[in-house]
């Protein structure tokens, strides 16, 4: 005869048995699929279908987890016009270490936040209206990603190339789709270097299981894709713009003086990547170009003309992100574990990070020549008022970047690039073969939140 002890333990044993099964089980359940492909055999694709922000589209969210140790969030959004014949934009984050969240919720994305970060409103001038779109979150410990510290532009852009096949591998119906490439800030490190990638391996490739990817263009707002050329041209952007001066004469002409042992460090770094040459260079640069601007200026970096008014970069929106994107209805609509910590961007990790390796001050101008040499179409735009990724320096490298197309580039007539809706004049824009740059006036870093109607 079982004592009433005996009873009671086994009982408890069977209810703990019991718990752990159903919280297993859960956990399981979360995910409508999970996926793998043999050509990526340490990698997996887990999703959910989610109806926030936009229900009126097929949605997808979840995570690319590569080998238990970096774990992706991903949330796709379907075209709301034809998507079986819209084409299909992966949207990558800068920082390094913002999320693709402040694009979706302040810039380009299905909806807006509400005030205060609680809810979100439609927003009639998302990408989405007419083509289906992927917000990606890397590298790890960005955004709802996490996981191993990826530190270098190269590891980085090899985790999205994996994401891209196991999203393709799944969802088969867009593989034959035209496919782009967006983003903005430090996007133009890791958007040259993941493009190049997919032309390589789709030129190259004998493995079976690797999808051929239908890469048309990249498209690069306001990127960090020459350091030398884009910080020599601070000192003008602060002082001798279209807009008011934000330095005295005095501090911008010590920051011309000074520049030339950045630029001298920023060579250095490139001609043989080192952590010391690289982490050396960070540090001159920012003591020269950045230092001055921040110690003497209430204005933000990524906009001349805006104070700062929020942690996060400048921008109280992206405060409002911070809220929304930490509610626990939203984490678990996603996907995402109702423990995690979202911020909008990690400075202290993956920014760090990133600096601290040098990577910062590495050139990918070359990697865009190549893509222009395989037939691949880039747009670089910038708005006119960011400060630290301004239009001066990235009109430079524009003009002296080395392809087959370089005479004809630069002796192409600047035309006035008018918007429909209201018509007006809203930038100036050179191209020729494939290879396009566009000034927008009136907007900072993020051209798509200041002129959303018109980008």
């Amino acid at each position: 005869m079982v004592s009433p002890k005996s009873l009671r333990v086994t009982c408890l044993v069977l209810g703990i048995l019991i718990l752990c099964n159903l919280v297993l089980s859960q956990g399981h359940d979360k995910w409508k699929k999970t996926i793998t492909n043999r050509a990526f055999p340490e990698h997996k694709l887990e999703f959910k279908e989610p109806t926030i922000c936009d229900k009126t589209v097929q949605q997808y969210s979840g995570y690319f987890v590569v080998n238990e140790t970096k774990n992706f969030f991903f949330w796709f959004f379907e075209s709301r016009n034809k998507p079986q014949e819209d084409p299909l934009v992966l949207w990558v984050n800068g920082g390094p270490g913002c999320s693709s969240l402040n694009a979706l919720f302040l810039e380009v994305g299905p909806c807006r936040l509400e005030k205060g970060g609680n809810g979100t409103i439609p927003n009639p001038y998302s990408w989405n209206s007419n083509a289906s779109i992927i917000f990606l979150d890397q590298p790890t410990n960005t955004g709802y990603s996490y996981g191993d510290n990826v530190v270098t532009t190269s590891v980085a852009a090899s985790d999205i190339y994996a994401f891209i096949q196991l999203f393709f591998h799944q969802f088969t119906n867009y593989t034959s789709l035209d496919f782009h490439i967006a983003g903005e800030s430090y996007a133009g490190h890791f958007i040259p270097a993941v493009a190049t990638e997919i032309v390589n391996i789709n030129k190259n490739n004998t493995s079976d299981g690797i999808v051929h990817i239908n890469l048309e263009s990249v498209l690069i707002g306001n990127g960090a894709v020459d350091p030398e050329k884009q910080l020599e041209s601070c000192p003008q952007m602060a002082c001798n713009s279209t807009y008011k001066p934000v330095l005295t004469n005095k501090i911008c002409n010590q920051m011309s003086e000074d520049f030339p042992k950045c630029a001298s460090e920023i060579e250095k770094c490139n001609s043989s990547p080192n952590l010391v040459d690289c982490f050396g260079a960070v540090l001159d640069c920012y003591q020269a170009m950045i230092k001055p601007y921040t110690e003497n200026t209430n204005q933000s970096l990524y906009d001349i003309r805006r104070k700062c008014d929020g942690k996060n970069y400048c921008y109280s929106e992206a405060d409002d992100l911070d809220i929304f994107a930490n509610l626990n209805n939203t984490k678990t609509e996603l996907g995402v574990d109702t423990s995690f910590v979202f911020r909008a961007c990690n400075i202290s990790g993956v920014f760090a990070g990133f600096t601290t390796s040098g990577d910062v001050m590495l050139q990918f101008d070359e990697l865009i020549s190549q893509l222009l040499e395989s037939k691949i179409r880039v747009l670089i735009y910038a708005g006119d008022a960011d400060y630290l990724c301004n239009w001066y320096g990235i009109e430079a490298w524009v003009k002296e970047l080395q392809w087959s197309g370089k005479e004809g580039f630069n002796n192409a007539n600047v035309t006035q690039w008018m918007t429909k809706d209201p018509v007006k004049y809203a930038g100036d824009v050179r191209t020729f073969e494939g290879f396009t740059f566009l000034k927008i006036f009136e907007a900072g870093h993020m051209a798509p939140y200041d002129n959303q109607d018109q980008v």
